[in-house]
């Protein structure tokens, strides 16, 4: 009896059991750590990569002596209102000016970027150069260190400025192309560094090529005219300064 009482006993239901849900697994958090050092070789570390070079970052800009002499009235100039713009009206004549005083200070103000220094400095140079003559060549040396400054400061509108006064003197005067070749090292290499700044526009009109505003091609210019200009050395030390450079008259 007491085995079918056993028998007849319902079996015991077992409790449902509950399933924990799926969690996703622990990520272990990777530090950053600096290449080349002890911590860059442990275990869950990303080394982070060098910091940028800074290249072609614009540097800042400091008064210039161009301007301190123009605030001061020592320039014998005055802005003219034409119309056709803006141009210099010269109180001497041009022919009679010290150059070795007034051009370098001119060349000085390639730096500024402010109306009307920017202005004076930019036409007084071209107008210097138009009617200097024989007085441009013993004053080249005094030129390179305000040239060297205004490509320095990476300024993409003084680059092209600039740019455009350096294919100006080197046809300003005879052996000026040539004067200029020893002094490539200061000048050149800001001019590798932006050499293949084109703009790309695809199937797009760039206007800057007809303002003369694209680096690219004003660099390719500026280079071609110190080759032309600059006698038998002149393509061995642009190349040697810019690598990438093909001779506009060897090929």
């Amino acid at each position: 009896m007491v085995a079918e009482k056993e028998g007849l006993s319902p079996p015991k239901e077992r409790p449902p059991q509950l399933q924990e849900p799926l969690r996703p697994p622990k990520r272990t958090k990777k530090q950053v750590s600096d290449g080349f050092t002890i911590k860059a070789m442990m275990k869950n570390t990303v080394v982070k990569g060098p910091p940028a070079a800074g290249a072609f970052k614009e540097r800042p800009t400091k008064p210039t002596a161009f301007r301190k002499f123009y605030e001061r009235g020592d320039f014998p100039i005055a802005l003219e209102h034409d119309t056709r713009g803006n141009k210099i009206a010269w109180k001497v004549e041009i022919e009679k000016l010290d150059y070795h005083h007034y051009l370098p200070l001119f060349f000085d103000g390639l730096c500024e970027m402010q109306f009307p220094y920017e202005f004076f400095a930019r036409q007084g140079i071209h107008d210097m150069l138009e009617h200097g003559g024989n007085k441009i060549l013993p004053v080249i040396p005094q030129l390179i260190i305000p040239i060297k400054n205004a490509l320095n400061l990476r300024n993409r509108q003084v680059i092209c400025i600039t740019l455009k006064v350096l294919q100006h003197l080197v046809v300003s005067a005879d052996m000026v192309g040539e004067a200029l070749v020893p002094y490539y090292r200061q000048i050149l290499p800001i001019l590798n560094i932006f050499k293949n700044m084109n703009v790309n526009s695809g199937d797009g009109i760039d206007y800057s090529q007809q303002k003369r505003e694209n680096i690219g091609d004003l660099i390719q210019e500026t280079l071609e005219a110190f080759e032309r200009y600059g006698g038998e050395d002149a393509y061995i030390n642009i190349k040697y300064m810019v690598p990438t450079y093909q001779s506009c008259l060897l090929n």
